[in-house]
């Protein structure tokens, strides 16, 4: 258990949050969600130790282990797989090197000896005989072999530290777990074990993620922070949202008898409770619904840019084809003789082991890269659009503000009135506008990004991972507004919900050329799973 009290912490003269009292306890799984730079991360750290806060204390039980995912990929690089992994128990791995120190002695005393037999004790206390089986399952787990064990950690890849650091933080049953980002870099079926882990963990989890499919899978609470302050609410995430949505409506709508709207509620509560799930964690998060009262349902105060995607015309029956596309790069071939073609319905999620090589494609068919081979030809009623991943060419060096930036994709019926109302939904409003766009943040270029797409009326628009910098507020705007998109769309995305509601056929990219089915995403991962097909990176 975790208590949180009275805890306020003011930063470089803001204050993040304040008055918090909050209580974790075990069995439970608490996702920490909120606008970027709101605290997360800088929460974690509080109740791990890492920061002092202002005011109050976070107190844990003596003897409870607290475990944490480390954030920095190069600070074991000096030692093999297995002992980083079982450094997630320090005290288990003091007393393997006390004990190794004293058997390599040539001078073995009697007094050594007594003191051996009290670290073979303590060993046995720590699970040591089972460290390395542990420590095996927990990388084969996560996808690695085996015969990492013993290998350098800075022999590793990136993806093989991070996983590697993931089975250090879950090693050797710990009593609470701290996870920053923990699905970062993971490849799908890694997160599948990951949440099937937690499911059944019995101690207690925080974790932050943007990752709305984590988030829904295992958490049975949501630790908001909005506003320096910082609420806990039952249920995953997809609860929360609902529900927040729902109250923000029954707020402005005061007109309402107090009788409908808690029964509205009340039909909401219960309709969420009926839902199914595998999970040991979502029976129980719907034991805790269950006995839900319209009071404790959360009323963010949680601002949601909007996005969304108007047609000027409709597109015909040919919209693009490709035929035999191959491009090299640097001596490595990145795309092999793809082809495919697109109808007027389609709305494809690209996906595969080398997102360089989804980039490509997208670069070559939005004319930006020649292929080596092969060509690809739109249909004369298209009108498209472009979010590349790097966007960094619209803002380097650039001298404008907000509104004179967009304006220059605007047309010349459009007024400095609409243009200023059309940034306030995308939650610049206010003086805002007249900020330099060389200096906005990620996820502002981001903003700024959707919103010279909106202007320009496309049929078909084209989006390289377009959720990265983006908070789960605005996650969530996107993939409204691209599952609301009448016309056709071409996406690689690491959001597993953006994938799942907005696709309606998938093309994975391989060396041999892609494969090409209709139906969801979640229908393809179960197609490769029945073919035993390797997994790839999300």
């Amino acid at each position: 258990m975790i208590t949180v009290s009275n805890v306020s912490l003011s930063f470089g003269g803001q204050m993040l949050f304040k008055d918090v009292d909050l209580k974790f306890t075990n069995g439970n799984c608490y996702g920490i969600i909120g606008a970027n730079g709101a605290g997360k991360s800088t929460f974690l750290k509080i109740l791990c130790g890492e920061i002092e806060p202002t005011t109050g204390e976070v107190s844990i039980p003596k003897e409870t282990r607290l475990s944490v995912l480390k954030q920095d990929h190069f600070a074991y690089d000096e030692y093999n797989v297995l002992d980083t992994v079982i450094m997630g128990n320090q005290r288990l791995y003091d007393i393997i090197q006390e004990k190794d120190a004293l058997y390599a002695k040539e001078d073995f005393t009697e007094e050594d000896g007594e003191k051996a037999a009290l670290l073979e004790g303590e060993f046995a206390e720590h699970n040591g005989w089972e460290a390395e089986s542990d420590a095996s399952k927990l990388i084969q787990g996560l996808g690695l072999s085996e015969d990492l064990l013993y290998m350098q950690m800075s022999s590793l890849s990136g993806n093989e530290k991070v996983k590697v650091l993931l089975a250090q933080a879950l090693f050797g049953n710990p009593d609470i777990i701290l996870l920053d980002e923990p699905t970062n870099h993971l490849d799908i079926d890694a997160i599948r074990w990951l949440e099937d882990f937690l499911a059944e963990y019995f101690g207690t989890v925080l974790v932050v993620s943007h990752d709305r499919h984590f988030l829904n899978n295992v958490c049975t609470h949501i630790v908001d922070i909005d506003y320096t302050k910082i609420k806990m609410y039952v249920g995953n995430y997809e609860f929360w949202y609902e529900s927040s949505q729902l109250m923000q409506r029954m707020i402005k709508q005061q007109n309402k008898k107090a009788e409908e709207k808690i029964k509205e509620l009340q039909e909401f509560i219960a309709r969420f409770s009926a839902n199914k799930s595998k999970s040991k964690q979502a029976t129980s998060r719907r034991k805790l619904i269950d006995k839900l009262t319209v009071e404790e349902m959360p009323a963010s105060s949680r601002k949601y840019p909007y996005i969304g995607f108007n047609m000027d015309r409709e597109p015909g029956k040919e919209i693009l084809r490709v035929d035999g596309i191959s491009k090299t790069v640097d001596g490595e071939k990145l795309l092999n003789n793809v082809s495919f073609t697109l109808g007027r319905t389609d709305k494809v999620a690209f996906i595969g082991e080398s997102e360089q090589a989804i980039t490509m494609l997208f670069k070559i068919i939005m004319e930006e890269e020649e292929p080596d081979e092969g060509t690809f030809k739109w249909g004369s009623t298209t009108t498209r659009s472009y979010f590349p991943v790097d966007n960094s060419s619209f803002f380097d060096g650039c001298d404008m503000t907000i509104v004179d930036w967009i304006r220059q994709y605007s047309t010349t019926e459009e007024t400095d009135t609409f243009l200023r109302g059309f940034l306030g939904k995308m939650l610049f409003s206010g003086d805002d506008i007249y900020k330099k766009v060389e200096v906005l943040s990620g996820g502002e270029k981001v903003r700024c990004m959707f919103s010279r797409m909106m202007l320009f009326g496309s049929n078909v628009i084209v989006l390289d991972r377009p959720t990265n910098h983006l908070d789960l507020e605005s996650i969530t705007a996107v993939n409204n507004g691209l599952r609301d998109f009448k016309g056709v769309i071409l996406f690689a995305s690491h959001d597993h919900e953006i994938m799942e509601t907005v696709a309606n056929r998938i093309i994975e990219i391989t060396p041999d050329g892609c494969i090409d089915r209709q139906g969801t995403y979640e229908e393809y991962l179960e197609f490769r799973r029945e073919r035993g097909m390797k997994s790839f990176i999300e």
